[in-house]
C-alpha cells in the first residue's frame, strides 16, 4: 500500500495527453478505437469471500456475453488490496484493461486523470439512458458538474451486522441504535467471554468509510466547500477519536484487529467470534463462509442519538461499485456493448443478487430478492440517511494519507499508547500535510 498515494499524486496532476498512452491499446489520439473488435479485457473488483468465488460468479456471465456478441472478455479479478495502485499506474503505463470496476469513492480522482471514458449522453442514450440509474449512484460518479466518468454497477450501504444467539445469551433483546448503546451492549457481550465488535483497522478503505461517517455525525467534512483539505476541524478530530476510542478507550474492538486488512473481521463474525460487524452488504460473503441468514439480524449502523437520516444522523458512506471504461480502449463498441450487458435488468439482477448489493438501476431494485428484510435496511440507508464522500480530485490521496493516519492510530492502541485529542489531531496534520498544494 505504501506505493499508492506516490502513484496517485502522479495520476492525478497527469495531463490529458498522458491520457492517450493509457490501457488497452487504443488509436492514437486516445480517442479510442475498434481495431480489436472480438476481445476485451476487464478487471473485477474483488467482492466475494474470494478471488475464487468472484470468477465462480463472473465467468458464467462473461461466457453469456460472449455467446450473445461474439466478444471474449478475458477476466481478472484484483484484490482491494492492490486495485487502486493498479488503475493509476495503469493511466500512465499504457498496461492495463479496456474495462474495469472502480470503487465509486474513487470516480473524481480518476476522473482527473482524462483517462476514463467520459459518458455524456451520447454515450448514456447506447446503454438505455442515464434515467435508469437511481441518484444516489449517479452522484458517486465524478465532479459535479461535469459528465460521469463510470457508471454504476453495484449499491452498497453499511449496516451493523448482529449475532442472535451472543445477544441473546447476553440478555440483549434488539440491536443498539446508537453508539452508547453499542458501547453498553459490547461490556454485556465481553462479560459473557465474546468479542463485541470487529473492525479492520489495517484497511485503509474501511478506514476512511467509517470516519468519514463519524465526521458526518459530528457536523464536519474532510474538505472544504472549495474543495481543500480540512482534516484538523475539531468535529473530524473527534470523529477519528470517536472510532479509534472504540478499540482504545471503550474496549469493544480487539486490539488484534488493528492489524487486519481484508476481510478477517468478516470472518470472525461469520465464525461467531465476534457479536457484531460493521459492513457494507455483507450477505453473500457471510453466506460463502457457511454463515446462515437466519443466524444474524441486519440493523442500521448507530448514530450519536435520535434515528437516522440526513445531515448528523447520517449513517453510511454511499457504498458502490462503478464500472469504467479507459477512453483509448481498441474495442470501444465492444466495451459499450459490455457496459450495456452488465448494467441491463437481467444481469442487475443476477449479480446484485450474488453480492447481495444493491442494483443502481431502478427497474432491477423492483425484483423480490431485493426487497428481502436485510436489504429493505440497505435501500432505505441509500435512500435516507447514505452521503456520497467528496467527489475531489484529490480523493484517492485522502483515502491513503487520512486511512493511514487512523491505521497508525489503531496500532497505537493496541499497543497501549494512549490516544489522545493532540495525538489524533497530530496525525491528521501529518496527513493533511501529504496532500497535494493548492
Amino acid at each position: 500500500m505504501r506505493s499508492i498515494r506516490a502513484a496517485a499524486v502522479g495520476a492525478v496532476t497527469v495531463s490529458l495527453a498522458l491520457a492517450a498512452s493509457a490501457c488497452g491499446g487504443g488509436s492514437s489520439s486516445g480517442g479510442g478505437s475498434n481495431d480489436s473488435p472480438k476481445t476485451l479485457t476487464y478487471w473485477a473488483s474483488n467482492q466475494g469471500a474470494s478471488i475464487a468465488v468472484d470468477k465462480k460468479v463472473l465467468q458464467p456471465e462473461l461466457d453469456k456475453f460472449e455467446k450473445q456478441t461474439g466478444i471474449k472478455v478475458k477476466l481478472e479479478v484484483v484484490p482491494w488490496s492492490d486495485l487502486l495502485n493498479r488503475i493509476l499506474t495503469a493511466t500512465t503505463s499504457g498496461q492495463g484493461p479496456d474495462v474495469l470496476n472502480i470503487g465509486n469513492t474513487w470516480s473524481a480522482s480518476l476522473q482527473a486523470t482524462g483517462a476514463l471514458l467520459p459518458w455524456d449522453a451520447k454515450n448514456f442514450a447506447k446503454i438505455g439512458g442515464k434515467e435508469r440509474f437511481v441518484d444516489s449512484a449517479l452522484g458517486s460518479t465524478g465532479a459535479e458538474g461535469k459528465d460521469p466518468a463510470a457508471v454504476p454497477l453495484y449499491s452498497m450501504a453499511y449496516a451493523l451486522y448482529y449475532n442472535k444467539e451472543i445477544f441473546a445469551d447476553a440478555g440483549i433483546t434488539k440491536p443498539p441504535a446508537t453508539w452508547d448503546e453499542l458501547i453498553a451492549d459490547g461490556k454485556k457481550i465481553k462479560a459473557k467471554g465474546k468479542s463485541p465488535l470487529g473492525a479492520e483497522g489495517s484497511n485503509l478503505a474501511e478506514n476512511i468509510h467509517h470516519v468519514f461517517v463519524f465526521a458526518k455525525q459530528h457536523g464536519a467534512d474532510f474538505f472544504t466547500p472549495d474543495g481543500k483539505a480540512d482534516f484538523t476541524a475539531d468535529g473530524v478530530v473527534a470523529a477519528v477519536k470517536q472510532y479509534v476510542d472504540l478499540m482504545a478507550k471503550d474496549k469493544v474492538i480487539p486490539t488484534g484487529d488493528a492489524e487486519y486488512a481484508q476481510n478477517q473481521s468478516v470472518s470472525d463474525f461469520a465464525k461467531g467470534k465476534q457479536a457484531m460487524l460493521l459492513w457494507q452488504s455483507a450477505s453473500a460473503n457471510l453466506k460463502s463462509q457457511g454463515m446462515s441468514e437466519s443466524s444474524y439480524g441486519i440493523a442500521p449502523v448507530p448514530v450519536q442519538s435520535g434515528t437516522p437520516g440526513t445531515g448528523t444522523q447520517i449513517n453510511s458512506m454511499v457504498a458502490g461499485i462503478n464500472l469504467a471504461v479507459f477512453k483509448n480502449t481498441d474495442n470501444l463498441d465492444g466495451a459499450t456493448k459490455f457496459v450495456k450487458f452488465m448494467t441491463s435488468d437481467a444481469e442487475q439482477n443476477i449479480l446484485n443478487t450474488a453480492y447481495s448489493s444493491i442494483p443502481p438501476v431502478k427497474a432491477a431494485q423492483g425484483e423480490a430478492a431485493f426487497n428481502s428484510p436485510s436489504n429493505s435496511v440497505l435501500k432505505d440507508t441509500l435512500a435516507k440517511s447514505a452521503a456520497a464522500l467528496p467527489q475531489v480530485a484529490d480523493e484517492s490521496q485522502f483515502e491513503t494519507a487520512v486511512g493511514t493516519a487512523v491505521k497508525d492510530l489503531f496500532a497505537d492502541a493496541a499497543a497501549g499508547r494512549a490516544v489522545t485529542t493532540e495525538s489524533v489531531k497530530a496525525k491528521l496534520e501529518k496527513a493533511q500535510q501529504q496532500m497535494p498544494a493548492k
